[in-house]
């Protein structure tokens, strides 16, 4: 008699757990077909509010909604079986207070099934990371070069060249592993400063532009796959997937023109 196998979820408190451990792999997901995909190696599947930039052509993250990061994660979660799913805050859903932040935040977790947030901030948004935790959200926290603060960062800038501020970026850190988040992601910052942050805070760190002493790597699934013609710097292209569908459009195209698609067998045949 066989027996099924049960696959179980990645959970916040074993990716916390992985501090200084086997290194954490994540990745960026928006929809079912490549959670499907994503979900045989990866730890961690983040729906990012980069969908915005990625999927529907924004200039920065800050026009996405809350109802578009639920549908979204809905379909992730869908999509994926073992993989940790988290969902991206998006920018004005949680920054008022701490009590409009859980009410958006429970929303996202009842009706995505994910398994945590994702917050940008340090110090500024401690106390609302301690309050999601303290009622049951688990929260991945954000600092360094956040998105959504790309206004008043004056762009997409690394942040740390300047070694005098340095303490505030790692009062950030502290500041978000104290109020209990379960791991931080470190984006933009400069390679020794990521470092240091990773062996002083006792969470995990999930870098994207960061160290390889950070307790894992993420980074946007479509960078990787060689869909974005001018990647960042920290960005490795492990594929040409958009060369590929380039070339299979392009044989389509050509079969339509020249009648040779469809075939003889692509086509129903009276009976």
């Amino acid at each position: 008699m066989s027996q099924e196998i049960i696959i179980r979820r990645v959970t916040a408190p074993e990716i916390r757990a992985r501090k200084g451990a086997e290194p954490i792999v994540a990745l960026t997901s928006y929809h079912a077909n490549t959670a499907r995909i994503v979900d045989n190696h990866a730890d961690i599947l983040l729906v990012g509010d980069s969908l915005g930039m990625v999927l529907y052509a924004m200039d920065s993250t800050l026009g996405v909604s809350l109802d578009m990061m639920i549908i979204h994660g809905r379909a992730v979660v869908r999509g994926s079986k073992r993989g940790m799913v988290v969902v991206d805050m998006p920018f004005g859903s949680y920054e008022e207070s701490p009590a409009v932040a859980f009410r958006n935040a429970s929303r996202v977790m009842q009706e995505t099934g994910c398994g945590a947030v994702k917050i940008e901030g340090g110090v500024r948004m401690a106390e609302t990371i301690r309050f999601l935790a303290e009622r049951g959200i688990p929260v991945m926290a954000h600092i360094g070069l956040t998105p959504q603060s790309v206004n008043t960062l004056g762009g997409f800038k690394t942040q740390g060249r300047d070694t005098a501020l340095w303490p505030l970026i790692k009062a950030d850190a502290k500041a978000v592993s104290d109020a209990g988040a379960f791991s931080v992601v470190l984006e933009g910052i400069v390679e020794p400063l990521a470092a240091e942050i990773s062996r002083e805070i006792p969470i995990p760190t999930i870098g994207i532009g960061g160290s390889r002493e950070c307790d894992g790597q993420i980074l946007v699934l479509e960078d990787m796959l060689g869909y974005n013609p001018k990647p960042p710097k920290f960005v490795k292209v492990y594929g040409a997937v958009g060369a590929g569908i380039d070339a299979a459009v392009k044989a389509y195209a050509d079969d339509v023109r020249t009648r040779t698609f469809p075939g003889d067998e692509h086509v129903y045949v009276l009976k």
